[in-house]
């Protein structure tokens, strides 16, 4: 069959009409043929099993009788009229009632003609109703394509009041069958179709709408889950693989003074194994003529720094500048400062560049940038200024990703002939689903070990009620030289309750831990930035004992003298979040401890959210429970909560799938880049057919 067939618009198959097409399209999205095929069941019923009158229980389960109709008669109500047609068959006596539609629904019932009807039963008074019951003579019921399992399909309030029912969109289906006559081309090759025993198309997509049996639904169910992850996973690794082959990279051949004269000599502790495997993986990539497109991985505290580091001092021993791009102020001063004592020993030279640097920092800066005096470049977004020119970019490094927009990291693209080898680094761990599906296109490397001599941090649940208990506890940590973190929730929709609580809350601190034996910081997102970087530096230089705070300080400020954080209303905060804020204490080398207060209310989501927080300290398993949680839209974020968007897979619950349709799609391109063997053809006429009318992008934000 010829495939554009199936882009023809739904307006011309037979029982759709200008009114429908009209609806299918706004409400369902139905535009083609092809869209009404992928509109898959939601669920299925069982219709192989007829029931008597005689014999129903008074449930209101969903029943299919047959049986025929002796009389018709409209009732008067409070309210308008209802149609009620007495229903027999050889067992007893049962009422189908219409409450709208009765004109059109009179004319077209046949007296003493056997139906079969199919509804829920109501019970009243000893006799039984079913109201707005599908109907059909027994007749076509026994003429129409027919599966044991009947297909329910997605459906709106709108299409339902319209007349669009769950039957119609089922002889819609069918009509689409017959125009195709079920000759669908097959998008899969052979040896992949033998491998795994998969259904051939024509086959799945039969079964899937019209199941000849439970077992053939299942395998139908696989095989289109299946197909849709591997051709997701085909356009990933592709893309990936194009841009290796396309887009030329500096190779960086020389590991050079700089990169030996600080391993040998400055390191500050030995390197994980973890590290040194995600440093060899980085410099392959730096080393190959392709450009360097990898997401670096790792939990809060587990050294990505200084890879990140040992990556910049590559680029600067073959002659290239590298900057790292952070979304806060507080966060690329941090690392600049983290920085700046190595950068002295080696010689380097390094500027910070922010929102806050004055016009003359900015000129010195771009001056000794467009001379190539200045080596490392760490900053906010003010980095992709048109302004900063670089001599030679050969490195730029991104800190926590999903807060910046792919447009501008391209930014950072343009700012050389080349483009500069691209490391993207996040300590929200993603699901592995997910980087596979999100991330495809980049490479993954994952730093899964924290650095010897950590100390795993006691994590505790406290209601209420135990406040004064946690406030002694307090105490005695900060007799002993420590500093407290407490963080209440910030929820944009009502920022003043949040300030409300937070200034309550405060107060509160304020009268348990009393000047001038206590101080104080705080810090909120309705302070001028520079009286929040004064606050937190009072509490980074150990002025201050306790940090009140919102979640402002969530990404990145590194104390390693706060060995407390206590998190209020934690049941108000998702699992990613809490995992972050835990991770701003346990950075020295004392015991620290994160303590989750909450009210006694809690609901299912926010107990299980708690106790994960308790029971484990892994971000994988913590991003995989949140995953499970959340879906993934919400974890990536709200500009990218389009990420997937599946007709049948499910990027959770299919994750086996998933995985083995990766490795299919990477070894169907290892071994045939192009797809231009004859058994390979399938796949790329099918690949041509998603790309050309925009199927795949569906998936892919």
């Amino acid at each position: 069959m010829n495939p554009n067939f199936l882009q023809t618009p739904i307006d011309y198959l037979k029982g759709v009409g200008p009114n429908r097409a009209d609806l299918l399209k706004k409400e369902l999205g139905i535009h083609t043929f092809q869209d009404l095929l992928n509109l898959y069941p939601n669920r299925y019923l069982d219709r192989t099993q007829y029931y008597k009158i005689g014999q129903l229980q008074q449930t209101n389960a969903e029943v299919q009788i047959l049986g025929k109709i002796t009389h018709i008669k409209t009732v008067e109500q409070k309210r308008g009229k209802r149609l009620v047609a007495t229903f027999r068959d050889e067992t007893g006596i049962l009422e189908l009632v219409w409450f709208r539609g009765h004109k059109w629904i009179r004319e077209n019932l046949k007296l003493n003609t056997p139906y079969v009807v199919f509804g829920k039963t109501n019970w009243y008074n000893g006799s039984i109703s079913m109201p707005h019951p599908e109907m059909e003579l027994l007749a076509d019921h026994e003429k129409s394509l027919r599966s044991a399992m009947q297909p329910v399909y997605p459906s709106t309030e709108k299409l339902g009041s319209s007349g669009i029912t769950n039957k119609v969109i089922n002889t819609l289906m069918q009509q689409v069958f017959t125009e195709t006559k079920n000759t669908f081309a097959e998008s899969l090759s052979q040896p992949i179709l033998q491998a795994l025993k998969l259904l051939p198309k024509n086959k799945a997509l039969f079964n899937i709408h019209f199941p000849q049996s439970a077992e053939l639904l299942a395998r139908a169910q696989y095989r289109l889950k299946f197909e849709e992850l591997f051709y997701i996973q085909l356009q990933l690794l592709r893309k990936n693989m194009l841009h290796k082959a396309k887009i030329k990279g500096y190779p960086f051949n020389v590991v050079g003074n700089f990169f030996t004269t600080f391993f040998e000599e400055h390191l500050p502790f030995s390197l994980t194994n973890a590290q040194k495997r995600v440093l060899k993986e980085i410099r392959a990539d730096l080393g190959s003529n392709a450009q360097m497109n990898r997401l670096l991985q790792g939990d809060v505290g587990s050294g990505k720094t200084i890879v990140a580091f040992m990556a910049m001092l590559l680029a600067l021993d073959n002659g290239f500048q590298a900057c790292l791009m952070a979304p806060t102020e507080i966060l690329s001063a941090q690392h600049y400062n983290g920085l700046l004592e190595y950068c002295d020993k080696l010689n380097i030279g390094i500027a910070l560049l922010t929102g806050s640097s004055t016009a003359s920092q900015r000129k010195e800066i771009h001056a000794q940038l467009n001379s190539g005096q200045l080596h490392i470049l760490i900053g906010t977004h003010a980095l992709l200024e048109d302004k900063v020119q670089f001599k030679n970019l050969g490195l730029a490094i991104i800190d926590e990703q999903h807060r910046f927009g792919v447009a501008q990291r391209s930014k950072l693209w343009h700012k050389n002939e080349f483009p500069p080898h691209i490391l993207v680094m996040t300590a929200t761990p993603i699901p592995r689903t997910l980087a596979m599906s999100v991330y495809g296109d980049l490479d993954i490397s994952v730093i899964d070990e924290l650095p010897p001599g950590r100390k795993e941090i006691t994590t505790v649940h406290r209601y209420d009620a135990n406040r004064l208990k946690v406030f002694r506890f307090l105490r005695d940590e900060i007799e002993k030289g420590r500093q407290v973190y407490i963080v209440y929730p910030l929820i944009q929709e009502s920022e003043a309750l949040d300030y409300k609580d937070l200034m309550d809350g405060y107060e509160s601190i304020v009268r348990d831990f009393p000047q001038p034996t206590y101080q104080i910081s705080i810090v909120h997102g309705q302070m001028k930035p520079a009286d929040k970087d004064y606050e937190m530096d009072r509490f980074v230089r150990g002025e201050t004992h306790i940090m009140v705070a919102t979640t402002v300080i969530e990404v990145g400020v590194n104390v390693p003298n706060a060995s407390v954080m206590v998190i209020e209303s934690a049941e108000r905060f998702g699992l990613s979040q809490l995992h972050q804020l835990r991770g701003r204490v346990g950075r020295g080398a004392e015991q620290s401890y994160c303590i989750l207060m909450t009210s006694h209310k809690l609901s299912a989501d926010a107990k299980t959210r708690l106790e994960t927080m308790v029971r484990t300290s892994d971000g994988f398993e913590i991003s995989e429970v949140d995953l499970k949680l959340r879906g993934p839209g919400d974890i990536m974020g709200t500009q990218q909560s389009g990420v997937l968007n599946l007709r049948i897979a499910d990027i959770i619950k299919d994750s086996a799938i998933l995985k083995i349709a990766r490795s299919y799609a990477l070894q169907t391109l290892q071994a045939d880049a192009g797809l231009a063997s004859p058994e390979n053809q399938p796949i790329k006429n099918t690949f041509a057919q998603l790309v050309k009318f925009k199927n795949i992008w569906n998936y892919i934000s």
